[in-house]
């Protein structure tokens, strides 16, 4: 209901009340029948189910199938061998996702635990849990509000409703009726659950509790969004479908094949297609993928880009807009004095932050000195550091204006004599101060307000007619700047005054000035949107704040398409599918609520686009969660967001995020590298299987040295591709198109030539090695040699996928030389150990056959490196 349109007494009407509040029955029957001032919950999946989630998957259907087949046939040692692949990859996977959502607990930490309310005319204090509609409840400051109240009486009473509405500013609040339609951020004669009593007190009427309150609708918002798959995840679920479908097609055809052609026995047939399958699929490959990305999220971490979710590591290097909150992401979330006006000239105060020039401006400039004076003297707030962090008590304007005058050094023996303190009903406040033996009436406030009260001005020393037309001029040239100005008066009074009225205003106040204040754009944010440019990233801003501010700030850090900026109003009109085709057009969205900017990412991700979105207040979880990559504020964010969150930025730095998209393209490329390296090696197996059975050979290698090839080989080599570093000129190109499929026509190509060079290479050193009479270990364990030589080699191919791989880059990945050096460990031990030949039934070779392996890895680099100058000779 729109409660800030209606008067008290109807308001009392529709909630059933008065202003001694609620009799105790009539609570009691509100409370069954409400039910409690609480959020609910969703229901959660036990960590069984969050484990057994991760065997949901094709291949790994493949491999449990597998291994009961293993089993059935009475080789336990194979089964439990391909268990154990399958139970380690799914270990990994519950790892890296241990970190559940608690997104909507954080939302129920934030409500308040006790509040004052009226019941019968007393005033009692009771478990917020148990309002009910028609509560009167009593407010003051630092009281965080227990439900959404509709204000019936305030005194100077304001609100910080940054989490809600992202505003900078604290919010005066009264209990006029507003008659006209308003946004969530302009309705003053309301107050929400969860935010935060600055200063001031007030009365209120409960209107809505528990899932009915706007903290409610966005714990509603947070259920109905689904967690999102990350690009990753459906490429990978993609190529999944495809290798099943290549291996399905080739089992029933070898199989037929087999039935009709081949006098096997069904035990033979049985553990060919076991065999068959365990080399076709990558086991490897989901391991090496996590090791990857935790490779990604640790150099994320160095650079305070905290990751809680692996695969969005990658989701980042593919991001194509990035929509950022303003207030504290791209903004400082400090107010800050940026202009000071005289009526001689205009200070840019950014420019003048020398402390020489500070100090010549405050000795021999008599305005500014009058400017500083007010802003100390006339000013009820304070600015203290605690564990070196800046904390401003009381309100951020009058902190900005403090931490203004501080630069300027002015010592002086001042005493308070009286004040006005500021009321929204008059818009000012006022001091009387002695300042080294003369006394003087010091007035800051709304300048409208000191304009009509003022008839002079001050200009160098001398005191001249007030020029309301210059100074109408200077306020809307800030005001196009997105500044909040502030006006600021003085005149000398008796010694003899002692008390001050505001009937002391009226007469001969000498107009000094005014102030341009804002919450100013951070340098890095700056530069970092130039870098989204350059790297083809869209930057959008969508904040609660104004319209004006919001053009002002867009402008300053470099957006493009600010100039016809959207409201949440405009939106609000607008079909779902209306604004998906308008959204990428426009760069700026104010006074928008949680609801609108959860639909702004929908509209942007229904064109093909993957989305970040940034924020640091419950307002901005929903669509966080609705990002395919959701990134919190560290420092000032809240709970909720952070948990909502797939990163958090440690610094609250937007910058972070160019240095995290950095990162996760390079996380793409060398997850890239790692696919074009495995599949070719597992691919080259399977056809050893197959090209085997067609010609009704024996099976060259068991499916145990088969696993041994696929999971040990396989990761350590593909380790060292996650250390490869970006390309030079990464940053400098437009995201990748989502819908790409990592098997694109030349990794076909690939991965098909590449498994029959390494399978021909195979079976020619395996019919050498008959010719010569060796036993069929030795030729086992040579066949192993020769395909783990040619994965070494062909590892280094890939470390460039279209470049050739014999550059400085070579020698500069220390990884890669290690992890070569430890898979000269491990085959050693494969060769020259009993335990490890009594489990993979390998054997002892002499250097001879070793050349043949290594050689024919050579080969295989040789061809390669061949093939990719030919390619891009065709290409170019």
């Amino acid at each position: 209901m729109e409660w800030y349109k209606m008067s008290t007494l109807t308001i009392f009407g529709a909630v059933g009340t008065t202003a001694d509040g609620l009799p105790v029955e009539q609570r009691k029957k509100k409370q069954e029948k409400e039910g409690g001032n609480t959020l609910s919950q969703a229901k959660e999946k036990s960590e069984l189910q969050k484990f057994m989630q991760h065997f949901n998957d094709l291949l790994i259907y493949v491999l449990i199938f597998s291994a009961v087949l293993k089993g059935i046939s009475g080789d336990f040692i194979d089964m439990s061998i391909i268990l154990l692949v399958v139970i380690i990859n799914s270990i990994i996977g519950y790892v890296q996702e241990a970190k559940a959502s608690d997104s909507l607990k954080s939302l129920n930490s934030m409500m308040s635990a006790q509040a004052i309310v009226a019941i019968e005319g007393e005033k009692t204090t009771v478990d917020s849990k148990s309002l009910v509609s028609g509560d009167i409840v009593f407010l003051n400051a630092g009281d965080i509000i227990p439900a959404d109240l509709r204000i019936i009486e305030a005194y100077n009473f304001v609100v910080d409703e940054a989490i809600l509405t992202g505003e900078s500013l604290p919010v005066e609040k009264n209990a006029i009726v507003i008659e006209q339609d308003a946004g969530l951020g302009d309705r003053v004669n309301m107050v929400y659950s969860g935010t935060l009593v600055n200063s001031g007190s007030a009365k209120g009427v409960v209107v809505e509790i528990g899932d009915d309150t706007e903290i409610g609708k966005i714990s509603q918002h947070l259920k109905s969004v689904e967690d999102s798959v990350t690009p990753l995840i459906k490429k990978m679920k993609q190529l999944n479908k495809q290798i099943f479908f290549v291996l399905t097609v080739l089992i029933i055809g070898l199989v037929l094949f087999s039935l009709i052609y081949r006098d096997m026995t069904a035990s033979e047939l049985m553990s060919s297609m076991i065999a068959l399958a365990v080399s076709a699929v990558p086991e490897g490959l989901p391991a090496v993928l996590s090791i990857i990305l935790s490779v990604g999220v640790t150099r994320m971490t160095k650079q305070h880009a905290i990751i809680k979710k692996m695969p969005a590591v990658e989701t980042l290097g593919s991001m194509g807009v990035i929509c950022s909150d303003k207030t504290g992401t791209l903004t400082k979330n400090e107010m800050e004095v940026m202009a000071v006006i005289t009526a001689t000239q205009t200070h840019i105060v950014e420019e003048e932050k020398d402390e020489a020039h500070y100090t010549e401006l405050t000795e021999t400039n008599p305005m500014i000195r009058k400017l500083v004076e007010t802003s100390l003297y006339c000013n009820d707030t304070k600015i203290t550091y605690k564990n070196g962090v800046r904390e401003i008590i009381g309100n951020p304007t009058e902190g900005a204006l403090l931490e203004w005058a501080n630069h300027l050094a002015l010592v002086e023996e001042e005493q308070t004599i009286s004040k006005i303190p500021f009321d929204s009903a008059y818009k000012y406040m006022a001091t009387l101060m002695n300042i080294e033996g003369k006394q003087y009436i010091y007035l800051k406030g709304a300048p409208d307000v000191l304009l009509g009260i003022t008839q002079n001005q001050l200009v160098n020393e001398q005191i001249e007619a007030l020029t309301l037309s210059y100074w109408e001029e200077k306020m809307s040239e800030q005001a196009k700047k997105g500044q909040r100005i502030l006006a600021a008066a003085f005149k000398e009074v008796p010694l003899d005054k002692t008390y001050l009225t505001h009937e002391d205003l009226l007469t001969d106040m000498v107009f000094i000035g005014l102030f341009g204040i804002i919450d100013p754009p951070k340098k890095e944010a700056i530069e970092a949107v130039r870098l989204s440019k350059k790297a083809g990233i869209s930057v959008k801003m969508i904040t609660g704040d104004h319209k004006d501010t919001a053009m002002a700030i867009a402008k300053e850090i470099g957006l493009t398409n600010y100039q016809h900026a959207m409201i949440g109003a405009d939106i609000e009109k607008m079909t779902d599918e209306e604004l998906a085709e308008v959204v990428m057009a426009n760069d700026v969205y104010a006074r928008t609520t949680p609801e609108h900017k959860l639909r702004l990412v929908q509209a942007i991700q229904k064109n093909g686009q993957i989305v970040g979105m940034t924020g640091d207040g419950v307002n901005d979880a929903p669509a966080l969660k609705q990002a395919d990559i959701g990134i919190a504020m560290g420092i000032k964010g809240t709970q909720v967001t952070k948990d909502a969150a797939d990163m958090v930025l440690a610094d609250d730095n937007f910058a972070t995020i160019i240095s995290a998209v950095k990162e996760g393209r390079r996380v793409y490329d060398n997850l890239k590298k790692t696919i074009y390296f495995s599949l070719p090696t597992a691919f080259a197996q399977g056809l050893l299987v197959v090209v085997s059975l067609l010609l009704d050979r024996p099976l060259p290698l068991t499916s145990v040295q088969i696993l041994w090839l696929n999971m040990v080989t396989t990761i350590t080599l593909s380790f060292a591709l996650g250390f490869e570093p970006l390309d030079p000129t990464a940053m400098s190109k437009k995201p990748r198109d989502p819908k790409e499929n990592i098997l694109n026509a030349y990794a076909i190509f690939r991965t098909a030539y590449v498994s029959i060079l390494l399978a021909t290479l195979g079976f020619m050193v395996n019919d050498f090695l008959a010719k010569q009479g060796s036993s069929e270990t030795a030729m086992q364990t040579t066949l192993i040699m020769t395909i783990v030589c040619g994965q070494v080699f062909y590892m280094l191919n890939c470390r460039e996928i279209h470049k050739s791989a014999l550059n400085k880059g070579l020698f500069q990945n220390n990884v890669l030389w290690l992890s070569i050096a430890v898979l000269i460990v491990l085959q050693a031990l494969l060769i020259f150990t009993p335990f490890m030949h009594n489990i993979l039934g390998t054997t002892r070779i002499d250097l001879n056959y070793l050349a043949f392996a290594f050689l024919s890895g050579l080969v295989v680099f040789v061809i390669v490196e061949l093939e990719k100058l030919l390619t891009r000779s065709f290409v170019q």
